[in-house]
């Protein structure tokens, strides 16, 4: 080496490259300018030989080994700025030329960093990860991690045989990112990074902003381009924007797309290959949702996704990004909205994840009692830390911005909420009043819900909360959280208490059916019968229903006629609306060929049925968190195990009159009250002969009488089919004195009928 660049090298900071433990190496490697001069110092430790190539001269300079661990210098006689290429000539014999990534200016602005550091970078996806881009011509990609106690990160993949000493990262200011641009790596270039942590130990972790990833059990990140997408759905999104869902019907269908259908060899179908069929069965039964359990990048198939490790990540297991971009556009094409299940609550322990991710307990907290999910065996987000908030508040937006989502639905909110949750005494800590609420998780909750309401153009935010805290869907600046809407697990767990007891014993669980009703004000509720319901030992729905065969069926049929006319948007899981009989196993199918047999396929049309029938009823509805959409008729005949309620808007025309009966006892001549005068015509029965049942209906159209029952001035008398639902309409008498005179005119003619019956 020339004396003259041995004196320009300094040896301290080059030891710490060729150690792999620099986290700033832009000091030395690159150009750096010395007088009239540049001082080019590369470290290739595969190289056999380094020469640099400025511009496009055809003479390359030749670089001296100044280590014998491959770090290699040269001057060259001129200034900057240029470019230039390294010509590397390897072991093996092989050589290879590539622009030397240290020679580019950084991407990520201090400004960029500063809002990330102070956790309200909502799009830090677009400056951390890794992003195709071209930079002064020479096309690569740009990684940004956070890692803020590294004391070194590299990136490795294919493109560097996996050795880290090769692109070690450059550390920004002190916020704990390191960012590389490394030409030559395009879409589709596997990677991870490595990280030498502060006691020496090496980790290799995926990437937590990464847009892709293998498919498991291999774990690595994939380099995806996800900007080359051209949608179509920008009338679908203007439409939705202006809608307010409140009004609207809601009827979503959840669906594990790794299991709705298999393929032939009973493995998954492409994003691609579900979407059409999907969407085909959706329009058929008339949902107006699909909710998509996760389908962010995850390890194990048993987690159904909601042990998440990839939170930008559309899971391989279904195909890449655009595959996935694809279903989500098809999907409104199809006028279907597309709710994706999203959990902020905790992550699993895998090593290639977030746990431990630069050697120190960075996502999560490094006390257990805060970090450790004893119920899941996962760990908990870190909620005081600002740039884990910035991840997970980023990542919901992320879902709704680049992949369209009309929702994001949050599992399992409550333990978020709750220091104890899952926790025995002294397994958990109280926060700083002595109590158990998490502050740092309500913090979260509340401000991603605010930022969330002014940039997803009326995508909604849905709660799974199973506990009664307050105001999960009340207004930010009147103290609530600020959800859209909330599951109604309380309803669901005293529906299917009372449903699973033979009629006998429903007498004395008849409050578990009314009682919701006290509540179902307080929040914005979604009803849902979801997969939670169908596992683990749960069976199915149908399985759950009492008595012989053809009783569970007509049980299964009065219980979603009682969801789809109790107040409350709706939910079903997949299959239970053919009648499987087994629970949901996710290595199956749904048992599609139930549908060759008359009992599953009635189940089918009940469900198709009541589905229309609550979109085009407003009273089903349009007031559906007022309570002026609801009033009792009969709340108190537990010996009959029948309810009798009234649906209803503004207009008194469009009230709907419900009469379900959960005893397997028909009532031929049974007595109701009525809201008014009027006649009430029996629209839907889930007792009809073409459902499977008796046929036990009211065909012909009811006149009230001026008779009290129910503490009503009117009633009529009605045929009530065991095990089952009627639902009336309602029209009013107008004027009075005509309806009267018909009244008179039709009792006229049954007498009359009577008479010569006799």
């Amino acid at each position: 080496m020339t004396k003259k660049v041995y004196n320009l090298m300094d040896w301290a900071a080059i030891e710490a490259i060729t150690y792999s433990e620099e986290d700033h190496p832009k000091a030395l490697l690159g150009p750096h300018e010395v007088g009239s001069q540049t001082l080019i110092q590369a470290f290739l430790p595969q190289a056999k030989s380094v020469a640099v190539r400025v511009g496009r001269s055809k003479t390359p300079v030749e670089m001296e080994l100044a280590d014998e661990s491959g770090y290699y210098a040269c001057l060259i006689k001129r200034k900057l700025p240029f470019t230039y290429t390294l010509i590397c000539e390897n072991e093996d014999g092989s050589t290879v030329e590539f622009a030397d990534p240290y020679q580019f200016e950084g991407v990520i602005t201090e400004k960029d960093a500063v809002k990330f550091n102070n956790g309200i970078h909502y799009r830090a996806y677009e400056v951390l990860g890794a992003h195709v881009m071209e930079i002064d011509g020479v096309k690569g990609t740009h990684f940004a991690v956070w890692a803020p106690n590294a004391m070194r990160v590299s990136v490795v993949g294919d493109f560097n045989m996996w050795d880290g000493r090769m692109h070690q990262m450059e550390k920004l200011w002190d916020s704990g990112i390191f960012e590389l641009f490394i030409p030559g790596v395009e879409d589709g270039a596997v990677y991870k990074y490595e990280i030498k942590t502060k006691n020496g130990t090496i980790l290799f972790k995926a990437d937590p902003y990464g847009f892709g990833a293998q498919l498991r059990p291999d774990n690595a990140s994939v380099v995806r381009d996800i900007s080359g997408f051209v949608w179509n759905d920008e009338k679908w999104i203007a439409k939705r924007e202006k809608t307010e869902f409140e009004n609207e019907p809601v009827a979503i269908y959840e669906v594990h797309l790794g299991s709705w259908k298999k393929s032939e060899d009973n493995g998954f179908l492409s994003y691609r290959e579900i979407a059409p069929e999907l969407a085909k069965y959706v329009k058929k039964m008339g949902y107006t949702h699909i909710e998509l359990m996760p389908v962010m990048e995850h390890p194990l198939d048993e987690s159904w996704g909601y042990q998440v490790v990839g939170y930008y990540a559309p899971t391989s297991r279904y195909g890449t990004p655009e595959d996935f971009a694809w279903f989500m556009d098809y999907m409104h094409s199809q006028e279907i909205g597309v709710i994706l299940d999203w959990v902020p609550a905790h992550f699993p322990r895998d090593a290639h994840g977030l746990s431990f991710f630069d050697g120190t307990h960075l996502y999560e907290s490094e006390d257990s009692r805060r970090s450790d999910h004893p119920d899941w065996g996962t760990l908990i987000f870190d909620y005081s830390r600002p740039e884990v908030r910035n991840y997970l508040i980023a990542s919901a937006l992320f879902w709704v911005s680049k992949y369209h989502a009309d929702g994001i639905r949050m599992d399992a909110v409550a333990s978020m909420l709750y220091l104890d949750y899952g926790k025995q005494g002294g397994e958990w800590v109280p926060n700083m009043y002595g109590g158990k609420e998490n502050l740092d998780a309500v913090e979260l909750l509340k401000h991603l819900n605010s930022v969330f309401a002014k940039n997803a153009r009326g995508a909604v935010v849905i709660a799974e909360e199973s506990t009664a805290w307050p105001q999960v869907t009340g207004k930010l600046d009147e103290g609530g959280l600020g959800f859209d809407y909330k599951w109604n697990m309380g309803w669901m767990n005293d529906f299917l208490g009372y449903m699973r007891n033979d009629p006998y014993y429903r007498t004395s669980h008849y409050n578990e059916l009314c009682f919701p009703m006290i509540y179902a004000y307080s929040e914005k509720f979604i009803l849902p019968f979801s997969h939670d319901e169908v596992v683990h030992g749960k069976g199915s729905l149908l399985s759950m229903m009492p008595g012989t065969n053809d009783e569970k069926f007509a049980n299964l049929k009065a219980a979603f006629g009682f969801l789809f006319t109790h107040p409350g948007k709706k939910l079903l899981f997949m299959g239970q609306d053919i009648g499987e009989f087994d629970e949901w196993n996710e290595n199956r199918s749904v048992e599609w060929n139930l549908l060759e047999y008359a009992d599953h396929k009635w189940v089918n049309d009940v469900c198709r049925d009541l589905v229309s029938l609550y979109k085009s009823q407003p009273a089903l509805y349009k007031l559906d968190h007022d309570y002026n959409g609801f009033e009792w008729i009969n709340c108190i005949s537990a010996n009959e195990n029948i309810v009798v309620y009234l649906r209803k808007t503004e207009k008194a025309d469009e009230t709907l009159l419900v009469v379900i009966n959960f005893e397997n006892i028909p009532r031929k001549n049974y007595k109701i009250g009525v809201p008014f005068a009027g006649k009430y015509k029996e629209i839907f029965n889930s007792d009809a002969e073409k459902y499977g049942g008796f046929d036990f209906r009211n065909t012909r159209t009811h006149v009230s009488d001026k008779e009290e029952c129910d503490g009503r001035e009117n009633s009529i008398r009605i045929k009530v089919p065991p095990l089952a639902i009627s639902i009336f309409s309602c029209t009013p008498e107008e004027p009075a004195e005509k309806v009267e005179e018909k009244a008179e005119e039709i009792k006229k003619v049954n007498k009359n009928k009577k008479e010569k019956t006799k």
